[in-house]
C-alpha cells in the first residue's frame, strides 16, 4: 500500500517485531520516541538501541496527548531516564542532536531548519545553563559542554530559556512587554 516512507513519523515504537523493525528501516520511516507519554501511561520502555542497530530513523517528541511536557529538555530527560532502565546510554549530545538536526531530518526540514547554517531559518532556543541556583551552583565545577549539556537536560525548566527566535525575530521578550 506504499504507506510507510521517508515522511512517515510512527510514534512510540515501542512493541514492534523483528520483521517490523526490518520495514521501518527499509522504508526509511521514522521511529519517534516519546518518553514523556510512555512513562505516564505505562505503556512500555523504547529500545533505542535496537532500532539504531536496525537502521531504524528516530526521532524524538512531547505527545502532550498522553504525557506530560511541552519542554524537549525534559522530554530528553525522561528519555535519559527511559534508556538507564534498559541499560542503554542516551548521551546528552545525542539529546540534544535529536532536539534540532536529527528532528529536523526526520520531517524532511533539514534544508531549512536544525542547524546553524547559512540559508537555513533562524529558529533558535537560547539557554542559560545558570538560570537558577542549583544550576549556578553545578556551573561552577563543569568543565565540559557535555557535562553543561547534561546539566540543561536534568535541572533545566522554562526558567533556562533566555531567548527564543523564530526566524531571527525574538518572541520572548517581545510576548514580555
Amino acid at each position: 500500500f506504499h504507506l510507510l516512507g521517508p515522511k512517515t513519523l510512527l510514534g512510540h515504537a515501542i512493541h514492534l517485531s523483528h520483521r517490523e523493525c526490518e520495514v521501518i528501516a527499509e522504508t526509511r520511516s521514522v521511529a519517534v520516541f516519546c518518553p514523556t507519554s510512555n512513562l505516564f501511561i505505562g505503556s512500555g520502555l523504547f529500545d533505542y538501541d535496537r532500532l539504531h542497530k536496525h537502521g531504524v530513523r528516530i526521532a524524538a517528541a512531547t505527545d502532550v496527548g498522553g504525557g506530560t511536557s511541552y519542554s524537549m529538555l525534559r522530554t530528553m530527560d525522561e528519555g535519559y531516564k527511559v534508556l538507564q532502565l534498559r541499560g542503554q546510554r542516551l548521551t546528552p549530545l545525542r539529546s540534544f542532536y535529536h532536539m534540532t538536526l536529527g528532528n529536523a531530518r526526520a520531517m524532511s526540514l533539514d534544508d531549512q531548519i536544525g542547524a546553524l547554517k547559512p540559508g537555513n531559518a533562524a529558529d533558535i532556543v537560547v539557554l542559560n545553563s545558570r538560570a537558577t541556583p542549583q544550576m549556578a551552583l553545578r556551573m561552577e565545577t563543569v568543565e565540559q559542554l557535555s557535562t553543561e549539556l547534561f546539566l540543561l537536560l536534568t535541572c533545566g525548566d522554562d526558567r533556562a530559556v533566555a531567548e527564543t527566535y523564530v526566524a531571527g525575530r525574538p518572541l520572548k521578550s517581545a510576548l514580555a512587554g
